[in-house]
């Protein structure tokens, strides 16, 4: 998608619906640049449930589909290839006018949120991709990516005692990492927060409530690192921010649906965290 319309689908207000779900972290970084942009008048979006099964995402009576009143995220994948028979995933940016999917890779959505849509923003100067910093943010994205966001994923679906330690060794390695650049900066690149801050974070606010218990990723937890913990805050209190998490949606749709690793399928009462707090960042 561009602002020109030269890949065939151009930038427009009302034509485009994503399709996501709270407790998906891929997904909710589109739904952080779809909310700091300014862009809920121009982009509709719809909330799968939580409980995913071997039928895929699903719609509810209390999350209907809008916009093409289906029962399961699938039929957008059917609607654009009908002999589709890979995995159904969210995020989904849907192009009502073409009846297709446009994207399901939340690298591409979030960068075309963040770039193509600003004459339709309420914040079209917010630059989370800075030209200056592409080379960096490029890096440290593909460095977070394999060793923490996609890091946990392996420690808690490993199937052997060596692929776990691997993993979940090297998840703490970046964790450590990370702690000691936040302790001479307020953001990943300085002052202010850009598209690695967010990848980051939703990774990051999942960490103790799933990953820490669920996934074994439990020789810390997140509220042990005085400027990693700061720094959810921090995030966190950015407005518009706090919406796009819901805990009641991250812990049910992990712990019901791993049904390998959580055959109970029991949701934990905790932990208690309070991302309200005072961050005290200000000063960096």
């Amino acid at each position: 998608m561009t602002a020109d319309g030269s890949s065939g689908y151009p930038a427009a207000a009302g034509r485009y619906h994503l399709y996501v779900s709270l407790a998906c972290p891929w997904a909710c970084r589109t739904i952080i640049v779809r909310k700091l942009k300014g862009l809920e008048d121009a982009i509709g979006m719809t909330i799968v449930d939580p409980i995913r099964d071997e039928r895929g995402w699903r719609f509810t009576t209390a999350q209907p589909d809008p916009v093409n009143s289906w029962q399961f995220l699938r039929e957008a994948y059917m609607a654009s290839d009908p002999a589709y028979a890979a995995r159904v995933t969210v995020p989904v940016l849907w192009d009502r006018q073409r009846r297709r999917i446009v994207s399901n890779s939340d690298d591409d959505i979030m960068r075309m949120l963040e770039s193509q849509f600003d004459a339709f923003a309420a914040n079209p100067k917010l630059d989370l991709y800075p030209h200056e910093l592409r080379d960096q943010i490029d890096e440290l994205n593909d460095f977070l990516y394999e060793t923490f966001n996609n890091g946990v994923y392996r420690a808690g679906f490993a199937t052997s005692q060596e692929a776990y330690e691997d993993a979940a060794y090297e998840v703490f390695t970046t964790i450590d990492a990370m702690e000691e650049r936040l302790a001479y900066r307020r953001y990943l690149f300085g002052e202010r927060p850009v598209e690695t801050d967010w990848r980051f974070f939703v990774t990051l606010v999942r960490f103790d409530p799933v990953y820490y218990g669920h996934f074994k990723c439990n020789l810390r937890r997140i509220v042990d690192y005085p400027n990693l913990y700061g720094y959810l805050r921090d995030l966190y209190q950015i407005d518009g921010i706090a919406e796009t998490v819901n805990f009641d949606h991250i812990k049910r749709h992990y712990y019901m649906t791993h049904d390998d690793i959580n055959p109970t399928r029991i949701v934990p009462i905790g932990p208690i965290m309070d991302l309200t707090e005072p961050h005290d960042r200000d000063f960096l």
